[in-house]
Parts: structure tokens; sequence; C-alpha cells
């Protein structure tokens, strides 16, 4: 088996909540390029979703990811084209997805967490873990090392410290350290992670959908630019709400008059609970 991503949805999920498993049977969900290649897929089919409102990421059997399936290497790792175009276009590939998703995401870590599986967890918005999970990329073992842009990834969302001594040092991090490293928002005992994440997403799920796209645009142009916000591309970030706009900073209020924005403030002011 070559693994697969799951995708579910609907009444058992929370309306607006779309659960995608990581599965691969016996191999702690390790990722196959199979499997990059759906994510890709999924992702970029969600961020034009307008029914969906947060993801939550989670492994199949108690495992988030080990990483990638080592048994696949051989045939393609020790040809450098081939290689380039595994990393660029299919790891990469499901990992700008990732990171191109307006969707809220919310990672639920149990176990393994290595390689890959940190990688996505770094494309994720929440990372929420349980106290026995296991965070790494010990690849040196392996004799190569992380990608560019996944090492670059990797050591923005969990720190160059904690990179420097994965990568380096074949580091493996506990849950706990890896929270008060800052990549983690909560560690759960075990048994309560998958409770806590479900009820976390549907919460999510009930907030304003537009406010959190529109948070997550402007949260992904303050990580690019390196500094506070400037002048954020409104227009290409949300061509639907301000069409044809000029790059000015006042096109980040076009959401003004929106059903949406009108909703919340009725709402408030009626003591009532709103309807997004």
């Amino acid at each position: 088996m070559a693994g697969s991503i799951l995708v579910t949805r609907g009444a058992g999920e929370g309306q607006g909540v779309v659960s995608i498993t990581l599965s691969h049977p016996g191999k702690f969900n390790a990722m196959s390029r199979a499997m990059w290649r759906e994510l890709k897929a999924v992702f970029t089919a969600l961020q034009a979703d307008p029914q969906a409102r947060c993801v939550l990421l989670r492994g199949e059997g108690g495992h988030f990811c080990a990483g990638g399936d080592i048994a696949e290497y051989p045939s393609f790792r020790f040809n450098e084209a081939e290689l380039r175009q595994f990393h660029e276009d299919e790891v990469w590939g499901g990992l700008q997805a990732m990171l191109d998703c307006d969707v809220p995401i919310v990672a639920q870590i149990e176990g393994n967490c290595m390689g890959a599986g940190v990688e996505m967890a770094s494309c994720c918005d929440l990372r929420l873990a349980g106290a026995s999970a296991r965070f790494g990329a010990p690849i040196a073992r392996l004799g190569f090392p992380m990608a560019p842009k996944e090492a670059a990834l990797v050591a923005q969302a969990a720190g160059t410290t904690v990179a420097r001594a994965m990568l380096l040092a074949a580091e493996v991090f506990d849950a706990s350290a890896m929270l008060a490293h800052g990549f983690l928002t909560q560690v759960l005992a075990d048994a309560e992670v998958a409770g806590y994440c479900q009820a976390l997403v549907q919460r999510i799920a009930g907030l304003a959908p537009q406010a959190a796209r529109l948070n997550k645009q402007t949260l992904r142009a303050i990580l690019a630019s390196n500094k506070p916000l400037a002048l954020v591309d409104y227009a290409q970030a949300a061509p639907d709400l301000i069409a044809n706009s000029a790059l000015v900073p006042d096109a980040a209020y076009a959401y003004a008059d929106s059903a949406e924005h009108r909703e919340g403030i009725s709402a408030f002011l009626a003591k009532r609970k709103p309807q997004f």
C-alpha cells in the first residue's frame, strides 16, 4: 500500500469542519510520494471551498507521521533530477498548498511526529499534542540533509535552535520541550487530545469565517516580510472582497459592508448568538 489522505466532513465532524487523516498502516503514517500529491490536491481544493471553516489534520492509529516512506527512496533518491523533482514539486507542492490555505488548520499530534510530520505540523496554525508525542528529523542518520525550503519552514516554526539540534545532532524532543520552545500551542494528556481538538475545531468553525481567512492572509504577509505590516497586497489576497482595488492600506477595510461584519455587530447589540 502507498498510503492515503482521508478526508471526512459532515454532521459528525461539525458544520464547516474538514478532517484530514494521514493513513499509512504499518508505517506510522509515513508519507509516500502518492500521499504528498494527494495532500496538495486536498488543500488546493479546500482553499477554493467556501464551505470549509476549519481543518483538523491528524494521523491514524495513534501516530501523526513518522517521516517519509523510506522504502520508496532507493527508486529515486540517487538520481539528482528525480530527487529535485521529489522535493521541489511533490513535497513542497503539498506543503505550499497547506501554507496557501486561508482556512484555519489545527494539528492533532500524537505519537511520532518526525521529519515530514514536523514539516506538515509547521504549516498548521494551532498545534496541540499528547504528552507522549515525540518530535524530530533524524535524517542525518540516513545520510542526507533536509531540503532547503523544508529546513527554512521548520526553522521558522520551531526556531533555529530546535532546527539545528534536530538536523545536526538528530535530537528528538518530547512534547513539553516543544511547548517550551513555542512550537506547540498546548500539551494535553494523551487520552484527552482527540476530544479537545474536536471541540476546538468546532468552536473555530462557529466563528466568523471571513475574518479567519483575512487574519491568515495578514499573518502570512507579516511573516513573509519579516517585519510589521506595511503594504499588504489585499487585492491579491482577497479578490472576492476587493475587486479591482488599488494596492493601498485602506483596502484592508473593504469588508466594512459585508454581511458577516454586519451580523456580528447586530448580534452583539441584540444580545444574541451571531449566525455566520
